[in-house]
């Protein structure tokens, strides 16, 4: 079973940007679909963007749809976020998962917006 570690959140102004990074423990990354999630505490969770495994499709929620690009390098076994002109609004957890997966999702990285 693949293992995740998401990093790169951090605290920031809104406007700005963060890449996140997921790394995974298995060489079989690459055959997996992906996905970026997102929960607050107590909010019901939010599926942000998927890519399949060949990185040729993505997809993503309308909320950060043009702002949100989803990548993945399958030599580096790494799934990658990046999170641009970022509004209050992004401020929760963010955790990568094995395709829909939810229970495959690593420890998560805290991202908060304030001015």
């Amino acid at each position: 079973q693949v293992q995740l570690v998401e990093s790169g959140g951090g605290l920031l102004q809104p406007g700005g940007s963060l890449r996140l990074s997921c790394a995974a423990s298995a060489v079989t990354f690459r055959y997996y679909d992906m996905s970026w999630y997102r929960q607050a505490p107590g909010k019901e969770r939010e599926l942000v963007a998927g890519i399949n495994r060949f990185g040729d499709t993505t997809s993503y929620a309308d909320a950060v749809k043009g702002r949100f690009p989803i990548s993945r390098n399958n030599a580096k076994n790494t799934l990658y976020l990046q999170m641009n002109s970022l509004k209050p609004e992004d401020t929760t957890v963010y955790y990568c998962a094995v395709g829909s997966n939810w229970a495959s999702k690593g420890q998560g990285t805290p991202v908060t917006l304030s001015s």
